[in-house]
């Protein structure tokens, strides 16, 4: 990478991007995320692999991610989000349609992330000041007219599998976890799992909680 501030720099795929451009995400001071959902990055483990070592330099380090609604389209996807925000980060949910992702590090470096083409998709690694400050201008911009993601999932039913109400009715039947497990077919550790899971989505400390606020939100019927 060059160290010219005015060079704009673009990268094929995450591989590339982690090896040429991962020391970049070891954010000092802010780490601000924009995409339209958490599928942006087609390389399994590479998104991880260089989050976690930011997290792991920079644990204090402020962090806000901002998604559309196709971020909470899915159980697997609203849980991961949900999880996020429990770690630290601010997450808001917006209506104003983003790009696939837009990275801001210590408002010095952004990333900017395009469509797959052929299954590959380009990093555009820009450095010039006056690009950075627009692109992080249009993010606080935008993070103003979003909702927190708590505020946004209040009175929203989470997005469950059919095997998750299937669970939530189990439990509502007040089968104890071993004969519910033999009902789905699956083990008595997944079960119990996928309920530690179900929890999550419904915001609950207990499946006593889970149970009413399965009921409030109609996941029941």
């Amino acid at each position: 990478m060059s160290a010219d501030l005015d060079r704009n720099v673009v990268l094929r795929g995450e591989a590339e991007l982690a090896e040429r451009a991962g020391h970049l995400f070891d954010a000092r001071e802010e780490f601000v995320c924009a995409a339209r959902d958490l599928r942006t990055w087609a390389l399994p483990g590479v998104r991880e692999q260089i989050i976690a070592a930011r997290r792991r330099d920079r644990p204090d380090v402020p962090a806000y991610k901002l998604h559309n609604h196709e971020a909470l389209a899915d159980e697997e996807s609203e849980r991961a989000l949900v999880e996020i925000a429990r770690r630290g980060p601010r997450v808001r949910i917006c209506a104003t349609p983003l790009p696939h992702e837009t990275i801001v590090i210590d408002r010095r470096v952004a990333i900017l992330a395009g469509p797959p083409e052929a299954g590959v998709r380009e990093y555009t690694v820009v450095r010039s000041p006056g690009v950075v400050n627009g692109v992080i201008s249009l993010f606080w911009a935008t993070w103003e007219r979003a909702v927190d993601l708590a505020e946004h999932r209040r009175d929203r039913p989470p997005a469950l599998s059919e095997e998750s109400r299937r669970i939530l009715r189990l439990l509502g039947g007040g089968l104890k976890d071993e004969a519910a497990a033999r009902r789905l077919e699956m083990s008595l550790r997944t079960y119990r799992r996928r309920v530690a899971e179900i929890l999550v989505l419904l915001d609950a400390d207990s499946r006593f909680q889970a149970g009413l606020r399965a009921q409030e939100l109609g996941l029941l019927g």
